[in-house]
């Protein structure tokens, strides 16, 4: 299973504070955003994980996560997206790094407070999406399933939703998904929907959902990040890191201290 981390877009909601900065490397309380999409991923014994960003802060990425993992046996690639074409678009992208295997894509700005540890190692085959219960479903993808689990349905940001279940940003998906990806046709607004990712497997039988309880968060606005931040003091989850993550973000921290030391 491989993983990849979408840290692109221009995060246009959250200017002005993304005037000199990455949106996924804004802080959420104590840890870089960007932190808590790779735990997730770490959590569920993915070690070889490609991280697509936007040509204007590759370098940040670069310095924050080139070598922090690499002593620990994880693999982290970069791949510059030069312009924003869709989410899906990244399976085309990364068709080189998948090589056929199956993955698990997650988005960079979205926070959960579920381990999804035995989501993804269960995997088998086909394609799994997750389903979270909001009180406005129509700002997203929304998904409408019977009691089985099964998908009867996929709108994106439907005017009159069919269920109060949104999809959030990770989603599962086997060796297919390259190739299904370049299949696609770019929607009204010039980009490559996951939404049509996500009915394509539906259209061959291949995607279940699954319900989540604990909190998400999209945070793509400034009350979503503060929400966020105060969710993650809170709940204490930094605490709930990966003991490889933890130990590597200590060790980059005192490197840091020392650098800055040495200037003095």
């Amino acid at each position: 299973m491989k993983g990849i981390l979408l840290a692109g877009g221009t995060g246009t909601r959250l200017s002005p504070l993304t005037a000199t900065a990455s949106k996924q490397l804004l802080p959420v309380y104590d840890r870089p955003m960007i932190f808590y999409p790779l735990n997730t991923l770490l959590q569920a014994d993915i070690h070889d994980i490609l991280v697509i960003v936007s040509p204007e802060h590759s370098g940040n990425y670069l310095n924050l996560l080139g070598s922090l993992l690499a002593k620990r046996g994880v693999r982290i690639s970069f791949m510059v997206q030069r312009q924003p074409r869709g989410l899906a678009e990244a399976y085309i992208l990364a068709e080189d790094f998948l090589d056929g295997e199956p993955s698990v894509m997650i988005l960079g700005d979205n926070i959960f407070e579920d381990d999804f540890t035995e989501a993804i190692q269960s995997f088998k085959e086909g394609g799994r999406i997750f389903a979270v219960r909001v009180p406005d479903p129509e700002r997203f993808g929304v998904v409408e399933f019977d009691s089985s689990g099964k998908v009867l349905s996929i709108e994106e940001k439907p005017a009159t939703p069919k269920s109060e279940y949104a999809i959030p940003g990770i989603y599962i998906y086997d060796g297919r998904a390259s190739e299904f990806a370049k299949t696609l046709q770019p929607s009204d607004r010039l980009e490559f929907e996951i939404v049509d990712m996500h009915k394509k497997y539906l259209e061959n039988d291949a995607l279940d959902v699954r319900q989540i309880e604990g909190g998400w968060f999209d945070t793509g606005t400034p009350d979503a990040l503060l929400e966020a931040g105060l969710f993650a003091k809170e709940h204490e989850l930094s605490r709930r890191f990966h003991p490889m993550l933890t130990e590597a973000i200590s060790e980059h921290s005192a490197e840091i201290k020392q650098i800055l030391s040495i200037k003095k």
